[in-house]
């Protein structure tokens, strides 16, 4: 922790200081289903469970990693999220869709996961720090597509 003209400044938190607004911006490893890995245009895949590769975006400078799903083939209701990011550091999950199970168990390591509010991983960063993305809750999980679901994809 610094300390500077009465204001306190967390390590790891980038500060803008314009016009004596403080405004703090956090930075992030974001992960993302993706379909095809095309860097930060790759389009967020519709269910977290299915998709083949992920993609993590270091929000300090954009930078990407590419992750191949090591759970893509599992059972219905049988996703091992963590296993599927292969032991992978982030911080946020952006999803397009995903079932109960996989939330509940993101949930649980303590990583916030969010709904995709736009089709590319760029439009979802910017929305993210924007906060104009909304925390994923239970009741907007995919239920089951044969079923009907109540999931939108």
């Amino acid at each position: 922790m610094v300390v500077g003209g009465g204001l306190m400044f967390l390590p790891d938190i980038h500060y803008n200081v314009h016009m004596h607004i403080i405004v703090r911006r956090q930075c992030m490893k974001v992960c993302f289903p993706v379909e095809q890995s095309n860097g930060l245009s790759s389009k967020v895949f519709g269910h977290f469970g299915s998709a083949p590769f992920f993609i993590v975006v270091n929000t300090e400078d954009q930078s990407i990693a590419e992750i191949i799903n090591r759970d893509q083939h599992h059972q219905h209701g049988a996703c091992s999220p963590l296993k599927a990011l292969g032991g992978a550091e982030v911080d946020a999950i952006v999803v397009g869709g995903i079932g109960a199970g996989a939330l509940i168990r993101l949930q649980e390591a303590g990583l916030q996961v969010y709904q995709a509010g736009a089709y590319t991983i760029t439009e979802n960063i910017t929305l993210m720090q924007q906060g104009q993305l909304a925390v994923l809750q239970p009741h907007q999980v995919c239920g089951g597509h044969s079923q009907g679901g109540g999931c939108a994809h």
